[in-house]
């Protein structure tokens, strides 16, 4: 859906950079993140699922994709995200949410229920956006993402991370020249108003002086210069 094609766009990503899709699925943002990237970088896409991650290598085999890595996330600490603590020049999350805003493409989602009970879904949310954003270097960029329109999964997530231990060297960003509408710096697309599905998306970048305070063992190897994001025209 072009909802989820704007919010891959909203991460900005350059070729050459280490980029992360946190909650990569079967990788529709992944492939989405590539063609930003020319083909050119790293990207790694992650996921709990290794079914669905699997299921993404013939997407991205069509579509000529080799910058991509996978990484399976362990349930718990897992060692390989943290040798990888602040080395990620941006960082997207799209994290599992109660999928509102896609009822216009199933409708009957509304009463199947196939999602978590909200209430289970928010914990989850709170946990993965703070554990992605610790892989983003100072300067870097973590979008945090749903396919909602509740505010407790969008908003007060944000708001949520911004008051916490883990979210204070970030600040809400919106990127310059993005072009799509923003609403007190949030990205909020809906089907009444934009002819897509209902998106939510929040850019948050990292304080960069922290660089000077951190350890040499935790400092990044690469620490690209952030650019604006590319533009892109979304009539209201």
């Amino acid at each position: 859906d072009e909802g989820s094609q704007l919010v891959a766009l909203l991460l900005g990503a350059k070729p050459g950079e280490h980029v992360v899709d946190y909650c990569a699925g079967a990788g529709g943002k992944t492939l989405a993140l590539a063609a930003q990237m020319r083909n050119k970088g790293r990207l790694v896409a992650m996921d709990v699922d290794h079914a669905r991650l699997e299921r993404g290598a013939p997407r991205r085999k069509k579509a000529g994709v080799d910058n991509v890595q996978t990484h399976v996330i362990e349930q718990g600490k897992d060692k390989w995200l943290k040798r990888r603590k602040r080395t990620f020049d941006r960082v997207l999350v799209d994290a599992p949410c109660s999928g509102v805003g896609a009822w216009r493409r199933n409708p009957d989602a509304r009463w199947l229920r196939r999602t978590r009970p909200i209430e289970e879904l928010l914990p989850v949310q709170a946990e993965v956006l703070q554990r992605a954003a610790r892989l983003v270097r100072p300067g870097g960029t973590l979008v945090y993402a749903t396919c909602s329109l509740l505010p407790e999964e969008n908003e007060a997530q944000v708001e949520a991370f911004l008051a916490s231990a883990d979210g204070a060297e970030f600040e809400l960003a919106p990127p310059e020249h993005f072009g799509a509408p923003f609403d007190d710096g949030y990205l909020r697309l809906s089907p009444a108003r934009h002819g897509c599905d209902g998106f939510f998306g929040a850019a948050l970048v990292r304080d960069a002086h922290i660089l000077s305070e951190m350890s040499s063992s935790e400092a990044p190897p690469e620490a690209g210069r952030r650019t604006p994001a590319t533009q892109l025209q979304l009539s209201n």
